[in-house]
């Protein structure tokens, strides 16, 4: 962070109350959240607005994200094309195994792919909420967030000028990678898990095999099936960390699947063309706190849980309600409250999600580690699952994100 610089060659600054540097789905929520209340704001980003709105990412949704969603009037699409889960599948020992958790909770997940949120979110921020968002920005940087007067600047795609956008706060909703992180590099507490596996993420132009959530746990490596459309499926498959794509041609890709998910009575996967293929290392980070002067991280910028329980698009939309009405509070109320404790609140539910992200994880990969006390606890796990009510209840609520409320 560096002291106010002088931009010769820009033009005036332009002046924002927040700017929001990310249009994904927590920067996008944060920018409309802000627009409902008569807030204006700025969202800068360096993909094209193309990219954005067609990039596949994550796609399970919990019931309490939706009813946040739709208290701000940010569902309408998903409550009308999202498909409702009511009961997941897990596999072992050569049986099915479905677990209905619909019944233990009377709660759901929606499964409506992100890049359909992203396009809806971008639609009302912009086209209906009339928010200002540059896209295709170049070489964002931070100004003075310790100051009262802090600034963004950005290099505009068209005119190849650096352009100031002076501001009270801003949001770091930009990811693992971008510049509201590394800004804070230094001064965070980093706080890092490595499970020391990979998972082959794969979206294949093939309907599902059953319409459901699948869990494989085989000896030789975990396996996952998740619905996104009656045309497209997702699949990952358990891989060394590190490995090349390219080692799964699509015959070793669809033999896995079938052995992995194989069960008495079941579909076999139905083969198609793979549209995506990429090896996620399996990895946790946070970052503590989430709020440094005047900016204030979410979403992937501030904590990274691994797709082991899909709960990050989830994380993030809890942190963009959190932080966009904190912000209105204060501009529009001059109430700081919710700012002052924005970090602390979210943090919470941070950790809840990361250790329930690692129980799951052993549950999944255990029994393929090569340890035979690992396999063991592992199906132990597993067995508790649908013998034990108290058991089934309580994962029930975890994995839909009920389990504890803040």
């Amino acid at each position: 962070m560096t002291e106010t610089p002088a931009f010769p060659n820009s033009p005036a600054p332009q002046r924002f109350p927040v700017v929001v540097v990310g249009a994904g789905p927590a920067g996008l929520t944060v920018g409309c959240v802000l627009r409902a209340a008569g807030v204006d704001c700025l969202v800068l980003e360096t993909a094209t607005r193309e990219f954005v709105e067609g990039r596949p990412r994550a796609g399970v949704i919990e019931e309490p994200v939706v009813r946040g969603l739709e208290r701000r009037g940010l569902a309408g699409n998903l409550l009308e094309r999202a498909r409702r889960h009511t009961a997941c599948e897990f596999r072992f020992e050569g049986g099915r195994h479905p677990f209905a958790y619909h019944e233990l909770t009377g709660r759901h997940h929606w499964v409506y792919p992100q890049q359909f949120l992203v396009t809806d979110l971008v639609r009302e921020y912009a086209d209906v909420r009339g928010g200002a968002v540059r896209f295709g920005v170049r070489d964002v940087r931070l100004h003075d967030l310790d100051g009262d007067r802090p600034s963004v600047s950005y290099v505009c795609p068209e005119s190849g000028r650096r352009e100031v956008a002076a501001c009270a706060f801003v949001a770091g909703c930009d990811g693992a990678r971008g510049v509201t992180r590394a800004a804070v590099a230094g001064r965070a507490r980093v706080a890092r898990h490595d499970y020391g596996i990979g998972w082959l993420a794969l979206l294949a132009q093939a309907p599902p095999s059953a319409d459901r959530v699948l869990f494989g746990c085989h000896p030789d490596g975990f396996a996952g099936q998740m619905p996104r459309s009656p045309e497209v499926t997702r699949y990952y498959l358990q891989c060394p960390p590190g490995d090349d794509p390219e080692n799964w041609p699509h015959e070793r890709v669809w033999a896995e699947l079938r052995r992995r998910l194989d069960a008495a009575g079941a579909e076999p996967p139905a083969e198609g063309r793979l549209i995506e293929k990429r090896v996620l290392d399996m990895h946790d980070y946070v970052t503590e706190p989430m709020s440094f002067g005047r900016l204030h991280l979410a979403g992937d910028a501030a904590h990274l849980v691994a797709p082991i329980a899909a709960k990050g698009l989830n994380l993030a939309l809890h942190d963009a309600f959190a932080l966009g009405d904190a912000l209105v509070a204060r501009l529009v109320k001059g109430d700081g409250t919710g700012l002052a404790g924005y970090s602390e609140g979210c943090l919470r539910r941070v950790w809840d999600y990361q250790e329930f992200s690692q129980w799951l994880s052993e549950l999944y990969h255990g029994g393929a580690a090569g340890d035979p006390f690992r396999a063991g606890t592992a199906l132990a796990r597993l067995r508790r699952l649908f013998s034990s009510p108290a058991a089934a209840t309580a994962f029930a609520e975890q994995y839909l994100g009920t389990a504890v409320r803040y």
